[in-house]
C-alpha cells in the first residue's frame, strides 16, 4: 500500500503552522508497515485542491488529508470531497450527538453553524471525533481509500489511533513484508563525524536504510529493515545495532525518543544522588529541563541563576580574583560556581554553566558561543570547555544538552575527553 499525504492551511504556506500532522502520520503509517511516498501541504484555493485530489488519486492507493474541516468561510475541505465524488451531504445521527454532547461539557449552547458539522459526505464512513465538533471521512471506491481528517493536532491524533489505525491494520495484516525501525539518538559528535566513524555502512547494514537526522542537540540515526517477517526484521535489526554502538556506542544516550534529561535524571533517582545548578549564561533554562520531568525532587535539590560578576562572588563564593584574573568565562571560574553550589547545597554533584551566547560579547580569545561546563562531586572538581556558534538560542539549547551529557557520562563512568 502506497500512501500519500495532504495538508490543506494557508496557514502551512505562510509558515504560521508547523506541518506536524504530516509527520505524526507518517510515522505511524511507518510503523505499521505502510509506505509514504509523497507529502503535499496546499492552501485553501478550490481548484488547487481538486487538482491535488485528482493527481493523487491517479498515483496512489491511500490518501489521508488534513485540516479545512472547521466551520468557517475558509475550512472548504468537506465542499471539495463532495465535488471530486460528486456525491451530496447526509446528516448523521452519531456525528449529531457526539457534537451536541462536547458543546454541553463545556457549558454552551449549540448553533446551526456547528449543528452543521454533523452534515458528512454521503459516501463517506464518518469517523467520530472525540475533541473536537468536525468528523473525518473513509471513502472507500476503487480499491483505494481517502481518509479526510480535521487540522487541529489532537483531534487528529485521537482519530488516527482510535478508528483509522485499526482499520489499517486489518487492511495491510496479508502483506507479504514488514517493517521495522530503529532509533538511536546521539550527542555530542558532528553528523560527519558520525558518518566518518561507523565506516562502511554497507557492511553494518546488510540490505536496511540508514537515515543521520541531525538537530541543534545531536543527531538521530534512524533504521529502518524490510524483511518478510517480523522476527527476521527484528533480529537484523538488534545486530545492526550492536555493530553501530561497537563503532560510537559510547555518543549514544537512548533508543527510540526519549529525551537526555530523562535518561540523566533516571540514572540520578537509580544512583540516589542530588543535584544542585549553578547558571550564568543560560539563565535558569538547563534547571527547567532537569525540573520538567515529574519525580524530580528526587534529585534536584536547588538551582542557582547567578548572571552578574557580583552574584557568582556572593551566591556561589566564587573568588573574585579568579574572576579578574581569568573571567567569568573560564575553566577556572566555572570550577568554583560548581564547587560553591555544591557546597551550599549539601548534593552530592555540582554542576555549573557560564558563557558567551551572542550575538554580541565576544571577542578574539573569547568568542561567541564559547561556554565552561563545571562538575565537582566529593573526589573531582573540573571544568570542560565547548564551542558552539553564534546563535543565541541554539547556544543556550547546546549548553544544557552538553550539561546534560557531561552528567551522564559521569554517572555511568564514561570518558568526556572529546
Amino acid at each position: 500500500m502506497n500512501a500519500h499525504i495532504i495538508s490543506i492551511g494557508d496557514e502551512i504556506l505562510i509558515g504560521q503552522t508547523v506541518n506536524t500532522n504530516a509527520s505524526y502520520i507518517g510515522n505511524k503509517l511507518s510503523d505499521i508497515n505502510i509506505i509514504v511516498n509523497k507529502v503535499t501541504a496546499i492552501g485553501d484555493d478550490e481548484t488547487a485542491i481538486l487538482n491535488e485530489f485528482n493527481d493523487s488519486w491517479n498515483k496512489y492507493n491511500l490518501i489521508i488529508v488534513t485540516g479545512g474541516l472547521g466551520p468557517t468561510h475558509d475550512d472548504i475541505t468537506r465542499s471539495c470531497v463532495l465535488k471530486f465524488f460528486n456525491t451530496e451531504l447526509v446528516e448523521n445521527e452519531d456525528v449529531l450527538s457526539d457534537i451536541k454532547s462536547l458543546i454541553a461539557k463545556r457549558g454552551r449552547t449549540i448553533s446551526n453553524v456547528i449543528k452543521g458539522q454533523a452534515l458528512v459526505p454521503k459516501i463517506a464512513l464518518p469517523i467520530r471525533n472525540q475533541n473536537g465538533t468536525a468528523p473525518g471521512y473513509w471513502i472507500e471506491k476503487d480499491e483505494k481509500i481517502f481518509i479526510v481528517l480535521p487540522g487541529v493536532p489532537y483531534e487528529m491524533q485521537g482519530m488516527i489511533e482510535s478508528f483509522v489505525l485499526p482499520k489499517l491494520i486489518q487492511l495491510t495484516i496479508q502483506q507479504d513484508f514488514v517493517i521495522k525501525k530503529l532509533i538511536l539518538l546521539t550527542t555530542g559528535i558532528g553528523e560527519s563525524i558520525l558518518a566518518e566513524r561507523l565506516g562502511n555502512l554497507d557492511e553494518i547494514l546488510q540490505g536496511a536504510k540508514l537515515a543521520f537526522l541531525p538537530s541543534q542537540i545531536g543527531v538521530k540515526l534512524r533504521v529502518t529493515a524490510q524483511e518478510e517477517d517480523e522476527e527476521t526484521a527484528k533480529n537484523k535489526l538488534i545486530e545492526i545495532e550492536q555493530k553501530i554502538r561497537s563503532k560510537v556506542g559510547r555518543y549514544i544516550f537512548s533508543r527510540e525518543d526519549e529525551v537526555l534529561e530523562i535518561v540523566v535524571s533516571r540514572l540520578l533517582i537509580e544512583r540516589e544522588l542530588r543535584l544542585a545548578v549553578a547558571e550564568s549564561c543560560t539563565g535558569g533554562y538547563f534547571s527547567s529541563l532537569l525540573t520538567d520531568i515529574s519525580g524530580s525532587s528526587k534529585y534536584y535539590d536547588r538551582g542557582v541563576i547567578a548572571y552578574s560578576n557580583a552574584a557568582k562572588v556572593e551566591n556561589l563564593k566564587v573568588d573574585e580574583d579568579k574572576i579578574n584574573t581569568f573571567g567569568a568565562v573560564s575553566f577556572e571560574v566555572a570550577r568554583q560556581m560548581a564547587e560553591g553550589v555544591k557546597s551550599i547545597s549539601g548534593s552530592d554533584i555540582g554542576i555549573s554553566l557560564t558563557g558567551i551566547l551572542g550575538p554580541t560579547g565576544g571577542s578574539a580569545e573569547k568568542p561567541v558561543g564559547l561556554v565552561y561546563i563545571g562538575l565537582c562531586d566529593d573526589k573531582v572538581c573540573t571544568a570542560k570547555k565547548f564551542l558552539f556558534g553564534d546563535n543565541r538560542m541554539r547556544n543556550k539549547q547546546r549548553a544544557a544538552q552538553a550539561a546534560l551529557e557531561m552528567l551522564r557520562r559521569y554517572l555511568l563512568g564514561i570518558t568526556f575527553d572529546e
